[in-house]
């Protein structure tokens, strides 16, 4: 069961940041194909997967944020992901701000994966201590 949640998560993952990818795309070349419904839908319902399949592997590993190093960064990288989203396709906010954020989001992104795959809390940051 362990490597099923595991295999649905990591799915999850890349459908996540490709949607999240596409969208960035949608929102800098301005396409009205951004307004429609199935894409403001399919990211929420992908997510809620990938958190149900995130809290599962958790719970059945016994690794849990606050307890181990590693899952703690990588939720609190996933909170910045978060918010570095949201403001990178945010409507009303300045073109180059929403450049940079979704930049910048897709580099944490990566660095979440680097901590997921290293167990470490740097990821692959870790290098450079």
């Amino acid at each position: 069961m362990f490597t099923l949640i595991k295999y649905i998560h990591v799915a999850s993952v890349i459908l996540s940041v490709a949607g999240f990818f596409l969208r960035g795309m949608l929102v800098i070349s301005a396409s009205p194909l951004i307004e429609a419904r199935w894409v403001k839908v399919l990211p929420h319902i992908n997510d809620t997967i990938l958190l149900i399949a995130a809290l599962s592997l958790a719970a059945m590993s016994q690794q849990y944020p606050f307890v181990a190093g590693w899952v703690t960064a990588k939720v609190l990288g996933v909170i910045a992901y978060i918010i570095l989203g949201s403001l990178a396709l945010r409507t009303g906010t300045a073109r180059p701000m929403r450049i940079a954020c979704w930049l910048a989001a897709l580099t944490v992104f990566g660095w979440i994966v680097s901590v997921a795959l290293t167990r470490h809390p740097m990821g692959f940051l870790a290098v450079l201590a």
